[in-house]
């Protein structure tokens, strides 16, 4: 069965009662089953990692790199100064998507610029929980092999 990584960085695992007025109500168990949702039209499967450490995000990333078909990426954070998990998705094969609940263009200057965005497949902002949904979809159309 094929696997997509859904990597979520510092904070959002108390996703639903952080800050609902910037990232919504839904938890990060109702994004997980979302995303689930999504691809299981393919058959797919989802690894779930949350982890407020960028050690413990690294060794995910590490970990699930030959055993996925690609990842949905929430850095938190993280993409504002997170070189070292920067390193390790550049050494991720498959595809893979960033994703923010929050608009970050709309929000304070410095999170204007991710520092793993430029090595994105794609990137996904301020369509809160359904950014994973359409993650989920752009992750499954790049998968899909180009007609001959």
């Amino acid at each position: 069965m094929s696997v997509v990584l859904l990597l979520n960085g510092p904070n959002l695992g108390i996703l639903g009662r952080r800050e609902p007025e910037i990232y919504g109500t839904d938890t990060l168990a109702d994004i997980e089953a979302a995303v689930a949702e999504e691809v299981s039209v393919r058959g797919w499967d989802v690894r779930s990692v949350q982890h407020d450490s960028e050690g413990d995000l690294v060794g995910a990333i590490h970990r699930y790199s030959d055993t996925t078909v690609g990842a949905i990426v929430n850095p938190g954070a993280l993409m504002i100064a997170g070189w070292s998990l920067r390193d390790a998705l550049a050494s991720y094969p498959p595809p893979w998507i960033e994703v923010h609940l929050s608009n970050v263009w709309a929000r304070e200057q410095f999170r204007h610029e991710s520092v793993i965005a430029p090595l994105a497949s794609g990137v996904v902002v301020g369509l809160g929980s359904y950014g994973y949904r359409l993650a989920a979809q752009a992750l499954m159309h790049l998968s899909t092999p180009a007609p001959l």
